[in-house]
């Protein structure tokens, strides 16, 4: 694909996972210097990317965000660019500085969207109009209806629509052997996922924690899209049940809003494609008040267990620790991104499944350039393209409404449409 033109990129969102800068410095988690930001750097150094963009709501955040990546990037690694086009431009404050930022692109542009779960599906929407490649973060959208109108109007604009699900298919070979394996021990059973984040993480998202979105979407997204790959022909969900527990999220010191959950549990039933008589559950648990010195920043682990047999992933303990005395015992996940250089003194996390889940979608949006291929392709591969990912957002979906509503969540199919009564 070497003579395939090189990409223009708009990246959405300026905080955490974009830059590792978080308003009041770098952020305190595992992603010091982003991964977003980071990755297409290296990929334009790489011959891969050209021009890089960067929106957010406040134009004042810049000149800190600039220093930050001049401080913790340009002066780490060597041959390291870390210029870009910044949206809204000065002082100025706007939450649709997106729209002239997407404005200054050209079809067959790119745009990545990491920013609260509420603006995904407007920014998204947008960008496809405009006939630009979209890799929108997890959740896709909040709602069913919207995610199916990602489908259709991707279709209709041909252009590449990617959910960012970095654990999915060959980004993580864990995941991706035990969702192999899972295809020889027989008919689905039943099915845990526990993932939490320290309670520290309140004060990064105050912002929207509990206004705009809850710990299910943010979180729960990513292992419930796991059972949905491990499940992709075999079995559906059919019914949706949720709880939540509350109390420390709304208090002192973190003050979030007063509907803010703090865990949040979705029980849902599984009805097989191939046997009328097989039936699994699942319970898919996550939280964002966990404690704040457990050594990991995500807690993650799953269990499946199937008519033949069953599978233990703990995505967070992979037998590396290092014990340090001023922070004790940590649990470091090199496997997702490589944060020190090589010897050469170069960036060197091209093999983390953080840094090949963008890869992988920058690599279809300049091969659907070229002529190569066509969006629906990745339908085909079990990569988290719009149209693989539906009933993830159908669950999520489903699982607010049960919240909400005190009730039970039926998920339906009708004329190859999904839809929650």
């Amino acid at each position: 694909m070497s003579d395939v033109k090189k990409l223009n990129v708009l990246m959405c969102g300026t905080g955490e996972y974009t830059t590792g800068w978080t308003g009041s410095g770098a952020s305190k988690s595992d992603k010091k210097i982003g991964v977003v930001g980071l990755t297409l750097f290296d990929l334009r150094r790489l011959g891969k990317v050209d021009h890089l963009s960067m929106v957010g709501t406040n134009g004042s955040k810049f000149p800190a965000i600039r220093q930050h990546l001049q401080e913790n990037i340009a002066n780490v690694y060597k041959d390291m660019d870390i210029s870009f086009d910044a949206y809204p431009e000065g002082n100025q404050i706007s939450g649709e500085a997106y729209k002239d930022a997407i404005d200054k692109l050209s079809p067959g542009d790119a745009v990545i969207i990491f920013t609260p779960d509420s603006t995904h599906y407007p920014i998204a929407k947008y960008a496809i109009e405009r006939k630009l490649h979209v890799l929108v973060t997890k959740p896709a959208t909040q709602l069913l209806t919207h995610h199916q109108d990602l489908i259709e109007s991707a279709k209709q604009h041909n252009v590449v629509c990617f959910v960012e699900h970095h654990k999915r298919q060959i980004f993580d070979p864990v995941y991706s052997d035990a969702k192999a394996r899972a295809a020889s021990l027989g008919e689905f059973n039943f099915y845990s996922a526990w993932m939490s984040q320290p309670k520290a993480q309140l004060e990064t998202f105050r912002a929207w924690a509990g206004k705009d979105s809850d710990i299910s979407y943010y979180l729960s997204s990513h292992h419930i899209d796991i059972h949905c790959w491990i499940m992709q022909g075999k079995a559906i969900p059919t019914r949706v049940i949720a709880s939540a527990a509350t109390g420390i999220a709304t208090g002192e010191p973190y003050n979030c809003v007063p509907q803010t959950e703090d865990t949040i549990t979705l029980l849902v039933d599984w009805q097989s494609l191939s046997s009328s008589k097989h039936k699994g559950t699942a319970v898919y648990t996550a939280s964002w008040t966990a404690p704040l010195k457990a050594g990991v920043h995500s807690a993650q682990h799953w269990y499946y267990m199937a008519e033949k047999g069953e599978i233990n992933v703990d995505q967070a303990h992979r037998g590396y620790d290092i014990v340090a005395d001023e922070t004790g015992k940590t649990w470091y996940n090199p496997f997702y991104m490589k944060y020190s250089p090589s010897e050469s003194g170069h960036f060197d996390g091209q093999r983390g499944y953080g840094y090949i889940s963008i890869e992988k979608f920058i690599d279809a949006a300049r091969s659907v350039n070229g002529g190569e291929t066509q969006p629906a392709d990745y339908d085909k591969h079990g990569l988290p393209t719009i149209e693989n990912t539906v009933l993830t957002t159908a669950i999520l979906n489903a699982g607010r409404i049960s919240l909400d509503e005190k009730r039970a969540v039926f998920i339906k199919q009708k004329d190859n449409q999904w839809l929650l009564e």
